[in-house]
């Protein structure tokens, strides 16, 4: 299945046709891949499209879990759905490193064979949708947009999740022309996008800084009037689940109606992540980075998936990375 991934030096191509180019929304390519000998049925176009926005920097089993769960348990999205696993080459807070970029798309293609085989292999016992678990398509994305509301409307505005297909039929041959259009990001039409976060995203998207020149949260409201965020609770930290369920009960006093739109969930399965005094552990890419550069093979297994924590582990990822 590894063979499914793209090299290093085609990312790094891809990297930079895109950083070239005037395009603000990319999809590099889908696993599995959809380049198959036609003729082929043309799928249509989603109606819900799940979005894992991190700097995967690296993937870890916090990220596996809340796709797994949303793809499980989601009731809300329609059919048919899809899993956008994006990365942006700008982002608000962070600056580009410690892994390159073409790294970490590399590495976003291990986690979704990794995610793929966990849907596969290990599937619930009662499946709300076995044909959403089983053949989700997951596509590995690039944005320049690092403020989410900017992200959302580049992908409704992406030709790549809205084709309308036209089929001409004459008495020899048959016909059929695709034609690409760009919709508006209010078409009614365009899939519901549904943002995949932990609990410090949602501080963060939720922050009036990020949003000039009123430094308000009014942007959210027509964000959030056609998306939603499904939000993961934090494990570890500040705050148990009564503090961050208060937060958000804060925000509802303050009346406002897209509060409805911010969904807290559970991940996956509440026996994992646990330490040996049986206590929650706390998964996030930092711990990984940090298991790397002390040898702790570990950690590092209890923090990322096993494609991973291969690639990491083969091309010495995070290992010279100061602190």
């Amino acid at each position: 299945m590894a063979s499914m991934c793209p090299s290093i030096a085609e990312l790094r191509t891809a990297l930079s046709s895109f950083a070239s180019s005037a395009s603000t929304f990319r999809v590099l390519f889908s696993i599995p891949s959809q380049s198959q000998p036609l003729p082929q049925p043309i799928p249509p176009p989603p109606k819900t499209l799940y979005v894992l926005d991190s700097s995967f920097n690296p993937p870890t089993r916090a990220h596996l879990k809340m796709a797994t769960s949303a793809l499980r348990h989601d009731r809300g999205g329609e059919e048919p759905k899809r899993l956008i696993l994006l990365l942006a080459t700008q982002n608000a807070d962070k600056a580009p490193k410690p892994a390159p970029f073409e790294h970490r798309l590399k590495l976003m293609s291990r986690f979704a064979l990794d995610l793929r085989a966990a849907l596969l292999i290990d599937p619930p016992s009662e499946p709300l949708s076995s044909t959403t678990t089983t053949t989700t398509t997951i596509d590995i994305a690039l944005t320049k947009h690092p403020y989410f509301i900017d992200k959302a409307d580049a992908i409704a505005s992406s030709p790549f999740y809205n084709t309308t297909t036209t089929t001409t039929t004459t008495t020899t041959t048959t016909t059929t022309t695709t034609t690409t259009t760009t919709p508006s990001t209010s078409d009614p039409a365009a899939p519901e996008q549904i943002y995949l976060v932990g609990f410090d995203s949602l501080i963060r998207i939720l922050d009036p800084k990020y949003y000039p020149p009123d430094h308000t949260l009014a942007p959210l409201a027509p964000f959030l009037a056609k998306n939603r965020l499904r939000v993961a609770y934090r494990r570890g930290g500040w705050g148990g689940r009564v503090e961050q369920d208060g937060y958000l009960a804060d925000l509802r006093e303050g009346r406002r109606e897209w509060v409805g739109r911010i969904e807290l969930v559970d991940g996956e399965d509440e026996s994992e992540g646990e330490d040996g005094d049986g206590e929650e552990e706390e998964v996030s890419s930092t711990r990984a980075r940090e298991a790397v550069r002390n040898g702790d093979e570990a950690l590092l297994e209890r923090m990322v998936t096993d494609g991973v924590g291969e690639w990491v582990m083969r091309e010495k990822l995070y290992a010279d990375e100061k602190t």
